[in-house]
């Protein structure tokens, strides 16, 4: 199962939309300070590979929605996960001075601003939310819960208690597989939540879904493992071989290279297997994305 280029132009002319949206929204914030905005901004807006607001969209897709109607969603989520790139590389966690090939938003803002952001944008996300007027209020209801458990102690931030829990020390596969679920693969599984939440009657649909969006965020974190091993600070955009440095286990620590890059192909074929309920043209966004997901280099 491969993508078109139609899928892959579709896509990233849906981004470049998108994008302008996003820092729409950012323009129209008012009364914040200017180093509060500037900081913030930088953590949302300068670089990054929207992979979460592309899998709403693709999900959006499969579904016949319109992708606008998704939009201020997909800045909700954006925004989370910009600010907890800002505090995870904070030197309190993992202690970072490169992300997306520029100095981290505390070499740049001072630790205090970029803690400020990080809130700023967790808090922003949901007043997003909360102000929009593209869909029901009811489904922005549903979409305010799922966000909320899949960012914090239920999902992403459970996730990073038991990661830096666990530097130094050792994990099952289980175990990490569990961690890995709760830090990547619930903001990842929110995506395709928050935009087919937006649909009524989708039992089986929502089935495949889900088991789309479960193979796809383990499948991030497996390459996300592998290529923390095998490719260069330069094309990562951030420091490479951290983990080993911080003595953090992972997939390849706990499996080996080969068995990592073995499950990362199980994982992918998942993920395709999942996107067959689907006719060829409407999942064609998500087969995209997950041929992006396991074969991307940075």
């Amino acid at each position: 199962m491969k993508a078109s280029p139609d899928a892959s132009a579709s896509l990233g002319q849906l981004r470049v939309q998108f994008e302008a949206w996003l820092e729409l929204k950012m323009k129209n914030l008012q009364g914040v300070s200017n180093e509060l905005h500037a900081a913030m901004s930088y953590g949302l807006l300068d670089g990054g590979k929207r992979l979460r607001a592309s899998l709403m969209f693709a999900t959006g897709k499969a579904l016949g929605l319109n992708p606008e109607v998704l939009f201020d969603a997909a800045c909700a989520i954006e925004a989370i996960h910009a600010y907890s790139l800002v505090h995870d590389d904070l030197p309190s966690m993992d202690n970072d001075v490169l992300r997306r090939g520029k100095p981290t938003c505390h070499v740049k803002y001072g630790e205090a601003m970029a803690l400020l952001a990080g809130d700023a944008l967790q808090t922003t996300a949901f007043q997003w939310l909360a102000e929009s007027t593209l869909l029901p209020p009811l489904v922005r209801l549903e979409q305010v819960r799922i966000l909320a458990q899949a960012s914090g102690a239920q999902g992403m931030a459970n996730g990073q208690a038991i990661d830096l829990a666990h530097v130094g020390k050792s994990m099952s596969v289980d175990e990490l597989t569990h961690m890995h679920a709760r830090k990547t693969g619930d903001l990842i599984a929110a995506s395709v939540r928050l935009a087919y939440c937006a649909k009524e009657g989708l039992v089986d649909t929502k089935a495949n879904l889900e088991q789309f969006a479960k193979a796809l965020g383990l499948a991030y974190q497996v390459i996300d493992d592998i290529l923390d091993v095998e490719a260069s600070s330069e094309v990562l955009g951030k420091t490479s071989g951290k983990d080993a440095m911080s003595n953090k286990p992972t997939m390849v620590s706990l499996m080996g290279l080969q068995k990592a890059k073995d499950l990362l192909n199980t994982l992918e074929q998942q993920a395709l297997q999942a996107c067959e309920h689907f006719d060829e043209e409407s999942r064609s966004h998500l087969v995209l994305l997950t041929e992006w997901i396991t074969k991307r280099k940075s």
